[in-house]
């Protein structure tokens, strides 16, 4: 079995996006793995800290783990991510060739696995790796949730 089991995994991207949401930042974290469960990367959402668009969870912790393993492919890791990914991530783990990916929330509105391009369904995808969706769905959707009504609060207008 290994040393960290897939509830361990979103437990700890979960708690990369409530850092996210400490920082400010809309609260996404994710998390890869290797093949026998070691954590290679962990990250959470930077993109106003770094003043980078491409700063999301996903493509933090893909950057972290291809430097880990010194390779710019991620064959036989899994990605734990609390959001259904974009389009702009979903591109990034086809070409990184990751083997599973496990999300929490689904994103109705910017979502590129089963909501809006579907990028793995597109023939032009090289690489699609296994999707299981829902896995944390409940904790990811509350608190992307309360950081969006704490943020439309009045005393938060500018």
């Amino acid at each position: 079995m290994p040393p960290f089991p897939a509830s361990a995994l979103m437990a700890r991207a979960l708690a990369e996006a409530r850092a996210a949401a400490a920082r400010g930042e809309v609260p996404v974290g994710a998390v890869i793995s290797a093949a026998d469960g070691r954590i290679l990367a962990a990250a959470g959402n930077r993109t106003l800290e770094l003043h980078d668009p491409s700063a999301h969870a996903e493509m933090l912790a893909i950057r972290a783990a291809c430097a880990a393993l010194g390779s710019e492919r991620l064959p036989g890791t899994t990605l734990h991510v609390t959001l259904e990914p974009c389009p702009m991530c979903a591109s990034a783990i086809a070409q990184a060739r990751i083997a599973t990916l496990v999300y929490g929330a689904s994103d109705p509105k910017s979502g590129g696995i089963e909501q809006g391009p579907r990028i793995f369904a597109h023939p032009q995808t090289h690489h699609v790796p296994q999707v299981i969706a829902g896995i944390g769905e409940t904790e990811a959707a509350a608190l992307l949730r309360d950081f969006f009504q704490r943020r439309r609060r009045p005393e938060n207008a500018s």
